[in-house]
């Protein structure tokens, strides 16, 4: 989905597959089929966004296999789709039964990261629209903390350091410009966005900029707009945004909440619990740890990392971080001149969900994933946006 921004430039709104995760060439077109396509067709509209994750064996494919990458960019036009933004987070097995810390593995003191998201970027710049010149990989905040030291920090550094020479490299090769967002996240070795500034920065490169997303914001407790701000005057770039509602709950204390808590506690993903206390931010790496005694203090509100959908928050005690969203919604796009035109809503726990909450069939899937377009759009055009064709 595109809209025109009251500046005259284009903003551009995808939601990301790797709700529907597939590990192969093969699984990609059939999430085209099966997924994209229908929830195009639920939003009336010719053209649909999507952020496409491509998981290693993937994206080998595609930069190994000329013709694979064309019929895939075909694919996409004939059903109505177009690709600007890449997920580059997760590696491989997002649809594993227990995902948890594998998903920050190879991580950017790794070879294979590096390696990874040059290939990606590759791809990309293939499958841009015609009319589009500037593509976004959101990618993981450098590290898990607890495997990152000095060593692997330098190591990191240099890695991103070529990955820019490289990105530079491939704008005077093919005309298409690729940025990189390193996406703070609980628990990271970049876990909030203030974190992110003194890395990027000491990397000083366009291509290499933040990716925010709004749970993770939210999870940690920051403030948008004193966020935003802050990367605004550090300079570092917001390359793209995506969209996610938190798991919040107001009185941690009390015996109801605690109940309904434990339901959104499930075995696939990790889910980061933060409170904020007179000493600053308390947090546990996972929901179970927060419910277990009194490993996190109950005295003020929780939120955990649990990507809920935008339109549906869950039902009271619990509600979601919909109003960081907004917030950041309006600072993003609602200003004189966008802070990023790449969006991306990114609900990718959809069966991850207590289990009267998930949808039983593709069907109710498309249906959820288009009314959480649908919420964004309506958010962006009471900023001003003009939705286009």
């Amino acid at each position: 989905m595109r809209f025109r921004h009251p500046d005259g430039s284009t903003v551009h709104l995808a939601y990301c597959t790797n709700v529907h995760p597939a590990e192969t060439l093969d699984g990609v077109l059939a999430q085209l089929r099966d997924h994209c396509e229908p929830v195009r067709r639920r939003l009336g509209r010719d053209r649909l966004g999507i952020g496409l994750w491509l998981a290693k064996d993937a994206a080998r494919t595609l930069v190994t296999d000329p013709s694979a990458l064309r019929g895939l960019r075909t694919e996409l036009d004939r059903r109505g789709l177009e690709v600007v933004t890449l997920n580059g987070f997760p590696y491989e097995g997002f649809g594993a039964e227990e995902v948890k810390y594998r998903v920050y593995q190879p991580d950017w003191a790794d070879p294979e990261r590096l390696a990874h998201t040059t290939a990606l970027a590759r791809v990309l710049a293939q499958l841009l629209p015609d009319d589009v010149t500037e593509g976004t990989i959101s990618t993981l905040p450098l590290a898990w903390r607890t495997a990152y030291d000095d060593q692997r920090a330098a190591t990191a550094h240099a890695a991103l350091t070529t990955l820019a020479e490289r990105l530079d490299a491939l704008h005077e090769l093919t005309g298409r410009s690729i940025r990189i967002g390193l996406e703070p996240e609980p628990g990271c070795a970049v876990e909030t966005t203030r974190d992110a500034i003194a890395p990027l920065t000491s990397i000083g490169h366009d291509r290499i900029g933040i990716c925010v997303d709004t749970c993770h914001l939210a999870t940690s407790f920051e403030d948008p707009h004193t966020a935003l701000d802050a990367l605004t005057q550090a300079r570092v770039p917001v390359v793209k945004s995506q969209l996610s509602a938190a798991l919040h709950a107001e009185h941690p204390h009390l015996p109801e909440v605690r109940t309904a808590l434990a339901a959104f506690d499930e075995p696939r993903f990790l889910h980061q619990t933060r409170t904020r206390t007179s000493a600053g931010l308390r947090g546990t790496d996972d929901l179970g740890d927060a419910l277990a005694g009194d490993a996190l203090p109950d005295a003020s509100p929780w939120r955990a990392h649990f990507h809920v959908p935008l339109h549906a928050a869950p039902a009271a005690p619990l509600t979601s971080t919909l109003p960081v969203l907004r917030a950041a919604l309006a600072h993003l796009a609602g200003g004189p001149h966008p802070l990023t035109r790449h969006l991306e809503v990114e609900t990718y726990t959809w069966q991850a969900l207590p289990s009267e909450l998930r949808p039983r069939a593709r069907a109710q899937l498309a249906d959820g994933i288009a009314a959480e377009l649908t919420l964004v759009r309506d958010l962006l055009t009471d900023l001003g946006l003009k939705e286009l064709p």
